[in-house]
């Protein structure tokens, strides 16, 4: 027995003026701490530092590479477990153990020729403050500081290192067109 399968309907909706403002954007900058992770830091016996990385987020970083997006990393920390996770998604626009993020994330504008214009950013405190607020789209997680809630564009449905990288990463695919095919594609 055969039969059609009906197309997918893409259920996620989002508010206009928020697409029209994520339009232009070409990179993506994450924080690690609070972003990509619960924000918790796990330590080893030996003092190693361990991280939670959530699968929903890490798809998510490939499918905009995918539609030509580019997701950087730049974080105050550095840990192994950070960058195998990195290498693993195919991110290589990062910038590890910078306490000083908007340097570290104009040096990667510049390598790909962009301006803050063209960029998002999602963070979760103080620290991301210079790199937020340059960013054409900024973004939070919905436990971060009061500060940056104070001054998103959008918050996430999601919490860090639960899903809130994706919530960014949906959004850009659907204001650039690539939601709908990228879904239908996933289907087949």
């Amino acid at each position: 027995m055969s039969f059609d399968l009906p197309p997918l309907r893409p259920t996620l909706n989002f508010d206009p003026e928020l697409l029209l403002r994520a339009q232009p954007v070409r990179v993506v900058f994450f924080d690690v701490d609070g972003v990509l992770t619960d924000g918790g830091l796990y330590f080893t016996e030996s003092g190693e530092t361990t991280k939670r990385f959530h699968t929903l987020d890490g798809h998510g970083l490939k499918l905009l590479q995918r539609a030509g997006i580019t997701p950087a990393v730049v974080s105050g920390r550095d840990s192994a477990a950070l960058r195998v996770r990195l290498a693993a998604l195919g991110v290589s626009r990062v910038r590890l153990g910078t306490e000083d993020k908007r340097p570290a994330a104009e040096s990667i504008l510049a390598e790909l020729g962009l301006d803050w214009s063209a960029a998002a950013a999602m963070g979760d405190d103080w620290p991301d403050l210079p790199m937020l607020r340059r960013a054409a789209l900024l973004c939070a997680p919905p436990g971060a500081h009061a500060e940056v809630l104070a001054l998103a564009h959008w918050v996430t449905p999601h919490a860090a290192g639960a899903g809130a990288v994706r919530d960014l990463c949906d959004l850009l695919l659907v204001a650039c067109g690539r939601y709908a095919t990228e879904l239908e594609a996933a289907a087949k």
